[in-house]
């Protein structure tokens, strides 16, 4: 069980409705989207793996399958339960989003379509990103690795990331060259 399906139930963090209420508002209120019903299923799937017993959570645990694959197949949106979502992750538009089940996404993260999020060699499965909050993510980058992508930082379209991008900073290119905000404005 991931740290964000056990933090579901713990004292202080929002239950499961407060979490899709939160979700629901930042994707502007509109259930519809397609971004929206993927991180409300993702979100389903980490709730109940904390159904107790086991028996009781298995008819959750179909629904749940259902459901995922209605989203991956529909929308084009991959998003397992097991990825630690933070509050308020935003994905934008539907379409190749990949996301590695042993990924985090911090508070207020902006996924577009074409992303990927995983990892980067098949020796080693279960690397993948982890990225920090407000990491805005353009349409078709790729991040790949076990790697940290700071705070704040901004992803270009198109960069293929595959080292660490420090807070408040730009990725751009293939592979991704890493601008501080200085550089940034001045470009």
């Amino acid at each position: 069980m991931t740290d964000q399906a056990k933090q579901t139930n713990t004292p202080g963090s929002p239950g499961l409705c407060s979490q899709i209420r939160e979700d629901w508002i930042a994707h502007g209120k509109d259930w519809t989207l397609p971004g929206f019903r993927a991180v409300a299923v993702a979100r389903f799937g980490q709730w109940r793996m904390n159904v107790k017993p086991k028996p009781l959570r298995a008819p959750l645990s179909i629904l749940y399958r259902i459901l995922y694959r209605r989203v991956r197949n529909v929308y084009g949106i991959e998003l397992p339960y097991s990825t630690q979502l933070g509050r308020n992750v935003v994905f934008e538009h539907q379409g190749a989003v990949v996301i590695h089940g042993c990924a985090t996404l911090g508070d207020g993260c902006i996924i577009r379509q074409g992303v990927t999020i995983g990892n980067r060699t098949l020796d080693k499965p279960l690397d993948a990103p982890t990225l920090g909050n407000n990491v805005n993510v353009g349409a078709g980058a790729k991040i790949l690795g076990k790697l940290t992508i700071g705070d704040n930082a901004v992803i270009g379209a198109n960069a293929v990331v595959l080292t660490d991008v420090p807070s408040n900073a730009l990725a751009v290119g293939i592979p991704a060259t890493i601008k501080t905000p200085r550089e940034a404005s001045t470009s």
